[in-house]
């Protein structure tokens, strides 16, 4: 069974739009695509007149170095999110398909699926937050196209090993598409789910450069994925989805240099990590500290309404994640600069002398 006999068959059979970028690229004197022959003001820009290439050559050269991909497996686009809609687009049929996720977790998935009209049903995490991957499989149903694992988990912070994933992999085979979300992956510093592409064409794997790579504000994501369904995906994608800016900002990021120091500042976060979970744990009013692979973490407290509002009066923004499964009484604590952690920790600290 060929992986694109899960996808919808009139998005197989969709004749896609083509850009005037896309038909013609090089040439001195451009006419093709009702742009402005001048650049705008100069402090705007040069060159931002012309519309930029839907899937710059460079660009994908170098994030398949990084990601240790083939260039023709790779989709780039505005952050993960946007790959998430042209997933759940492109497999799921309003009304009849469905998604597969494990709470808590991102929830980008189901609000994708909800907007598709496609169900969303659940295989809850563990209560230690681990993933079952038996239990998960059990869930499958027919009518799922998309199982999405979040690894590390957003908001638990749990790592999925690979071998589990294969497993997950090896019996969705003909039955649906393993989507592993890798946003925090830098930092767990572990293999990535690509290296099950050679041998699964139906896994998906999510990365980003919004996390480690600190472009959060430039909105660039990319898929990895066999060239089949890159090539479909493709045919859904917005004509121009990354601005020029973004482009040129992911560029210089992925330089030497640029991933140089994003290494640098992984490795800071990650010891950050550990000193904050030492600080916190000892704190009368801290409950327990989740396990977390990515950059931040999950936080138990006796009070955390009263917690979350005493770090905002002191100019703290932390997230109140009390309304997902199994996390009543967490909030979530992103990993910040050595300076700001002491920030937060000396909020806390006079958040406990006033009680």
């Amino acid at each position: 069974m060929n992986v694109l006999d899960l996808a919808r068959a009139d998005i197989r059979a969709l004749t896609p739009y083509s850009s005037a970028r896309m038909e013609a690229s090089g040439g001195r004197v451009l006419l093709n695509a009702n742009e402005s022959p001048w650049s705008p003001a100069a402090q705007a820009g040069e060159g931002l007149n012309r519309y930029p290439d839907p899937q710059p050559a460079a660009l994908l050269q170098r994030l398949a170095v990084l990601y240790g991909v083939a260039p023709e497996q790779l989709l780039v686009g505005r952050g993960s999110d946007e790959a998430i809609d042209l997933l759940v687009r492109a497999f799921c049929r309003a009304g009849e398909d469905a998604i597969l996720v494990s709470p808590p977790t991102f929830g980008m998935y189901a609000v994708a699926a909800a907007i598709q009209g496609a169900q969303v049903l659940h295989a809850p995490l563990a209560e230690d937050f681990r993933l079952d991957a038996d239990a998960l499989l059990a869930a499958l149903t027919p009518a799922v196209k998309l199982v999405f694992v979040c690894t590390p988990n957003n908001p638990s912070g749990n790592l999925v090993p690979l071998s589990v994933l294969e497993h997950i992999a090896t019996a969705l085979r003909g039955r649906a598409l393993l989507v592993v979300d890798e946003a925090y992956l830098e930092f767990a510093g572990g293999p990535s789910a690509a290296a099950l592409l050679a041998r699964h064409d139906h896994v998906a794997v999510l990365r980003t450069l919004s996390k480690a790579y600190a472009l959060a504000g430039a909105r660039v994501g990319a898929l990895l994925a066999a060239s089949d369904v890159i090539a479909l995906l493709r045919r859904i994608l917005a004509p121009y989805p990354l601005p020029a800016g973004s482009i040129a900002a992911a560029l210089a990021a992925l330089s030497p240099d640029g991933i140089a120091q994003a290494r640098a500042r992984i490795a800071l976060l990650r010891d950050q990590r550990e000193w904050l979970r030492s600080q916190l744990v000892s704190m009368p009013g801290v409950l327990g500290v989740l396990p977390s692979a990515a950059n931040f973490l999950c936080v138990r407290w006796r009070e955390p309404a009263a917690i979350y509002a005493a770090l905002l009066r002191a100019g703290v923004v932390v997230r109140d994640v009390t309304r997902y499964r199994g996390l009543a009484d967490c909030l979530r604590i992103s990993v910040g600069t050595p300076e700001e952690n002491r920030v937060l920790l000396a909020a806390l600290q006079a958040c406990e002398e006033a009680a």
